[in-house]
């Protein structure tokens, strides 16, 4: 059995602790043990790394991207590119999120993650965990919906409209693959017809979603944006607010009283208003990101204030320049521009993105029991949370156990 005793250095655990002269014992994939190193008992066979002045830490977990292999924002030239070629760059985009600290992701709609994810776990490539929704399910003419496209070409939403159609869609998904369903809730930016303001579906239609879901064990992500239709997710069950841009007063109170959790992707908004002219992105899509960053910002910040749980999630998707290995900038974000402290930030990327990925049981955390999916960082980011974001910080990174960078 491989036994590896990381010994001396300053640990992170991912629940608000912090320990000097810290020590973690794993064998194999499990970490065994987690404290004081003075106060675990190491066999003679274990492999010891003296860890002095470096910390160590949970893997990071983005629980907001898309695994796409695309390398462009146009999703109707995407939609033209044969799988294979996006496989093979999604599967390099895995090794871009290793080298950046991340070992699990939750993929919120792509048709080949499901693929990648496959052949991870096989082995046959090493890269992160993932959880996928496969395709994302949208009513027509919603955000999952290319518009300018026969419904036939869009690899990347599912059209479904009607309780009917919405849950034979949930189990369409479950039946390709899909560890969790993905709902468009609200209009979007990056779809150029409909309007992040309004909502999309009816609580009905979601309530049906939502009841698949749950009858299959998993839960639902939102797409959402709008104020209503935050709320109608809310209602209808929904495990996950993504984005959550214009939530109010009562959609805030609505997440605390379900204890559901925000994704707020702030990463994706602050690439967009930044770069986006370069992108190529139309003028209409660029305004909406404009229009909607500050409202945004102030939103996530009195959402935090009131104690609704935040994950991570970066919305990136592989394109320039919100391309995969800047992951961390969201940690950044959360601090400079909602509030939250380096810790809690942290804590968003751990702990609380492994529940929002239904994995807390397994990951997220380094404590006895869990899988040892760890980072090894060459400065503290509880000082300076951009540390993370030079990925030569992270100078080492295990997934269960096995070094990967």
């Amino acid at each position: 059995m491989s036994t590896i005793f990381f010994k001396g250095g300053t640990l992170i655990n991912g629940k608000g602790g912090y320990i000097e002269d810290a020590g973690v014992l794993i064998q194999q994939d499990v970490i065994v043990q987690a404290g004081k190193a003075s106060e675990i008992t190491v066999a003679a066979e274990a492999r010891v790394e003296e860890l002095d002045g470096k910390i160590i830490m949970p893997g990071l977990i983005d629980a907001h991207l898309h695994l796409v292999g695309a390398r462009t924002p146009n999703m109707v030239a995407a939609s033209i590119i044969p799988s294979e070629i996006l496989m093979g760059r999604a599967l390099n985009d895995t090794k871009k999120m290793i080298n950046a600290g991340i070992t699990s992701v939750r993929d919120v709609g792509s048709h080949i993650a499901v693929h990648v994810r496959n052949l991870i776990k096989e082995g046959e490539f090493n890269g992160p965990r993932i959880k996928t929704s496969y395709q994302m399910l949208s009513q027509t003419g919603g955000h999952g919906d290319l518009h300018m496209l026969p419904a036939q070409f869009n690899k990347y939403g599912h059209i479904c409209d009607g309780i009917a159609e919405c849950s034979k869609a949930a189990r369409t998904m479950f039946r390709q693959g899909a560890d969790f369903i993905k709902v468009c809730a609200s209009g979007g930016v990056l779809s150029e017809k409909d309007d992040p303001r309004s909502p999309q579906f009816t609580i009905d239609e979601l309530k049906a979603i939502v009841y698949e879901a749950e009858a299959a064990g998993s839960y639902v992500a939102a797409h959402a944006q709008s104020t209503v239709g935050i709320k109608n997710a809310l209602i209808a069950g929904v495990k996950t607010i993504e984005h959550g841009v214009l939530i109010d007063d009562e959609g805030i109170e609505l997440m605390l009283k379900a204890d559901a959790i925000l994704v707020p992707t702030m990463t994706i908004t602050h690439l967009i208003v930044t770069h986006g002219s370069r992108m190529g992105l139309p003028e209409a899509t660029l305004q909406k990101a404009i229009l909607l960053n500050n409202a945004h910002n102030q939103n996530m910040q009195k959402a935090y204030r009131a104690g609704v749980k935040i994950a991570m999630g970066t919305d990136l998707m592989g394109v320039t320049p919100i391309e995969h290995g800047q992951h961390a900038m969201e940690l950044s974000l959360l601090v400079s521009e909602i509030g939250l402290s380096p810790m809690e930030a942290i804590i968003a990327a751990t702990r609380t993105a492994a529940e929002a990925c239904a994995m807390q049981d397994s990951i997220g955390t380094i404590e006895a029991g869990k899988q040892a999916d760890l980072l090894i960082v060459s400065h503290n980011p509880l000082h300076n949370i951009k540390v993370l974001e030079d990925c030569v910080n992270i100078e080492q990174v295990y997934v269960g156990g096995k070094r990967l960078k």
